[in-house]
């Protein structure tokens, strides 16, 4: 009982992280990742060519770490949020990364690796299912389509 509280709050905790990064961007309309992608030390080419489409990148971003903190905190399609969350985080570590530097403070290791390695962790352990609301919502949808449990959660 114990693992699964701590799962549950690092879970929630985490949501958060994710909800009020995306929701801070998603109320003010002057945000853009323009000057991160930018700024990418590894694979600028590919982070300087996304600038040519930053209202969808802008609109993605935004809701991306939005979606992924109700997720968490909520407890519902975590399997296939985790999973894309840490595609996400993979995405913003790589342009601060030069190499061996994962910034001016972290040594090929910084809290992007941490964040990708626990929403791993909450994909497969179905962390939404330790006091979330996945098993309420998503029976009724695994009973009529059980392949999507593999995927969602």
């Amino acid at each position: 009982m114990y693992q699964k509280n701590i799962v549950f709050l690092l879970r929630v905790a985490l949501g958060w992280v994710f909800f009020y990064a995306g929701i801070t961007k998603v109320l003010n309309p002057a945000w853009s990742a323009e000057a991160f992608l930018k700024g990418a030390k590894t694979f600028s080419d590919f982070y300087m060519s996304l600038t040519n489409y930053m209202p969808t990148i802008n609109f993605v971003n935004k809701w991306s770490l939005t979606l992924l903190g109700i997720s968490l905190i909520l407890g519902i399609f975590v399997r296939l949020s985790s999973v894309l969350g840490a595609a996400l985080m993979v995405l913003y570590y790589l342009p601060a990364l030069n190499f061996p530097m994962a910034s001016t403070n972290y040594y090929l290791v910084d809290y992007h690796i941490i964040f990708i390695l626990v929403l791993l962790y909450f994909a497969s352990v179905k962390a939404g299912r330790i006091n979330g609301m996945e098993k309420d919502i998503t029976d009724g949808i695994y009973k009529k389509y059980p392949k999507l449990k593999d995927y969602l959660g």
